[in-house]
């Protein structure tokens, strides 16, 4: 047997601890202490090796990817630029990748750049997944059910406009929508209107939609009736003196088509009065999802078209997802050309 070691010594013997002692050891616990040095020897190059994933960018660096970033996208000084950490590319050997945070305050974005070896250089690239629709995937975010419809019925082509019934804009491109592009594609393609109330500009916006939408819960084309007339007048309810008188004017709109369609009047009195913003805000919601920040905003089967476009744009958007979804397009050759509205 071996000679029993404590690992503390005997602090009333005087003697000195012999320089080494012989241990038997056990077979089982030796080959568990050689298990446990193995998988430690393991670990510890993989603790180190996962140290060395990411590291912080020089101040050096750092200031460089600022200061070229800044000028490129004429970033304003009160935008916050943070650079993160640099990691080995794992597509690019010759690369570092860089998540830089741009934060505006409301908004914040992350975009992942590639810095060089040498730190030299900077780049970007995009990378699209084809796998996946990007059209498909933009009408998915947008809920289109229960909306008044015009046009085709459940047609495999979809034009969606974010409305607000106070832009001037809007009011110019719903007049180059109805009647025209209607005339020419009303029975191939679905036309849909989205509430987007810009209400830190326009204060009666959000009122109109509202009744607009008390109108389209009884009556399809009571509603359309409705956008048709405050698009063509928005100056009867601007030429009121008061905001009040404003939306009196609104009111008084909405009455009127529901007289002309014989729809409940006292339930549309009542939704009017309520004022139930919840449908509405939701719909806003959805124009943020897909990128809406301003009105008049249109979506063709996805395709987004930005402000209030020529007519030309808009017939070509048409043209290329009806041929997408092999269906016909319309003959052009005998339509008159008309003159673009002004642009948002």
């Amino acid at each position: 047997m071996a000679a029993e070691d404590t690992g503390k010594g005997d602090p009333s013997d005087p003697r000195p601890a012999p320089p080494c002692e012989i241990i038997e050891v056990h077979p089982v616990i030796l080959r568990r202490f050689l298990v446990t040095l193995i998988r430690r020897s393991f670990l510890l190059p993989l603790v180190v090796c996962l140290g060395c994933v990411a590291q912080s960018a020089s101040p050096d660096l750092t200031k460089k990817i600022e200061r070229q970033l800044r000028s490129y996208y004429k970033m304003p000084p009160d935008v916050q630029v943070v650079i993160g950490p640099l990691s080995p590319s794992t597509e690019f050997p010759a690369y570092d990748a860089v998540v830089v945070t741009i934060d505006s305050g409301p908004r914040k974005q992350d975009l992942t750049f590639l810095v060089s070896k040498d730190h030299s250089s900077l780049m970007r690239l995009t990378k699209f997944d084809l796998t996946k629709d990007p059209l498909v995937e933009t009408m998915s975010k947008i809920d289109i059910n229960g909306r008044p419809t015009r046009g085709a019925k459940a047609s495999k082509v979809v034009l969606v406009n974010f409305d607000d019934f106070e832009c001037p804009f809007c009011s110019r491109l719903h007049q180059t929508l109805f009647p025209e592009i209607l005339k020419e594609y009303g029975d191939r393609v679905t036309f849909i209107y989205k509430d987007y109330p810009m209400i830190e500009i326009h204060p009666w916006a959000m009122h109109a939609a509202v009744d607009a939408n008390c109108l389209a819960a009884q009556n399809v084309d009571a509603y359309w009736d409705f956008a048709d007339y405050i698009h063509a007048n928005q100056h009867e309810v601007n030429n009121e003196k008061t905001p009040s008188a404003r939306l009196e004017a609104v009111d008084r709109m909405t009455t009127l088509q529901g007289q002309k369609h014989n729809i409940d009047l006292p339930k549309l009195q009542a939704c009017m009065k309520a004022q139930d913003e919840t449908v509405v805000r939701a719909s806003r919601k959805d124009g943020d999802s897909v990128g809406v920040d301003a009105t008049p905003e249109m979506f063709v089967n996805g395709e987004k078209l930005d402000g209030a476009q020529p007519i030309s744009t808009v017939r070509a958007a048409l043209d290329r997802a009806l041929k997408d979804a092999n269906l016909p397009v319309p003959d052009h050759a005998a339509t008159p050309a008309a003159a673009p509205p002004a642009s948002k």
